[in-house]
């Protein structure tokens, strides 16, 4: 019975051996982990940081040749000074008008589309997708200059629709939701069909609403897109009437001698950067899902 018992105690001590081993290994894990996902997000997030604090500082001492990480007086009024200097609430109506246009209907294009290749049959529907999938390993700035050429014969130049119609039709977009449309079941459509629902009611009743975070995904998206877009508006409508954000705050802070006032400026981006970040902030959730969505059925 000793033996045994002695066996037991033993066995006993090696899992105890094994476990605080398991643990210990856990532990380093885990905090190798966090470390890891902190210095990450110290190197993503410094940059933003350096924008806030520099929009705050006086141009001497941002010009300073050994820099400072916190201001020495903080200079609200740089904020007051990028919005009057570089006429902010225009650019941003500017900006906002094609991002709204371009994206809703860019949303009926791609709604449409996505349907007529997830649901209808035609002939040439798999050729006529794949040829459509094969544009988007074209890089998009090879279509710039055909693009301009079209737009300038067609008298576009210096107008808001050679801001929103280039770039209305996005092959990705019409991708991603039509393997959405696909994981809904077919035989709800076939059904509806049988009930005489037309397809553009079954697409409105049922198709867009269990789609609905793929299509604010996509807006998002869309939106994003439009409210960064710099070298195209600067190519085809860089007036004071159509121009856009990124545009407007290129040379708005430079004076006569070429002298800019680098802390107004960055007051400036910071100010163009807010809408993204709180629409990101607030709506991560919807992105994340609808690409996940979208990618679980090919």
């Amino acid at each position: 019975m000793s033996k045994n018992n002695a066996n037991a105690v033993m066995q006993e001590r090696d899992i105890h051996k094994i476990t605080a081993g398991q643990l210990i290994t856990r532990i380093l894990s885990k905090s190798f982990t966090y470390i890891f996902l902190l210095i990450m997000a110290l190197i993503v997030l410094f940059p933003f940081y350096w924008m806030i604090i520099s929009s705050l500082k006086t141009l001497a001492e941002y010009r300073q040749a050994i820099p400072t990480f916190w201001p020495r007086q903080l200079m609200f009024v740089n904020y007051v000074d990028a919005f009057t200097t570089a006429n902010l609430g225009d650019l941003f109506l500017n900006t906002l008008y094609v991002g709204l246009v371009s994206t809703l209907l860019s949303l009926v294009i791609t709604v449409l589309s996505a349907f007529a290749f997830a649901r209808l049959e035609f002939k040439g529907k798999e050729t006529l997708f794949g040829m459509l999938l094969a544009t988007m390993m074209i890089p998009g700035e090879l279509f710039t200059i055909t693009n301009y050429i079209t737009v300038n014969r067609l008298g576009w130049m210096h107008t808001f629709t050679a801001l929103i119609v280039p770039f209305l039709v996005s092959v990705f977009y019409i991708y991603l939701l039509r393997q959405n449309f696909m994981q809904i079941p077919n035989e709800l459509y076939l059904a509806a069909k049988v009930d005489g629902t037309s397809d553009i009611k079954y697409l409105w009743k049922v198709m867009i609403p269990l789609s609905l975070p793929t299509l604010i995904s996509i807006t998002i998206l869309k939106m994003m897109g439009a409210w960064n877009s710099y070298i195209w508006p600067k190519l085809v409508a860089n007036d004071d009437a159509h121009q856009m954000i990124t545009n407007g705050l290129r040379n708005a802070f430079t004076d006569t001698s070429g002298q800019a006032n680098y802390p107004v400026q960055m007051a400036a981006v910071a100010i163009v950067s807010a809408p993204l970040f709180l629409v990101f902030l607030c709506l991560r959730k919807y992105i994340m899902s609808g690409v996940s969505r979208s990618g679980i059925k090919g």
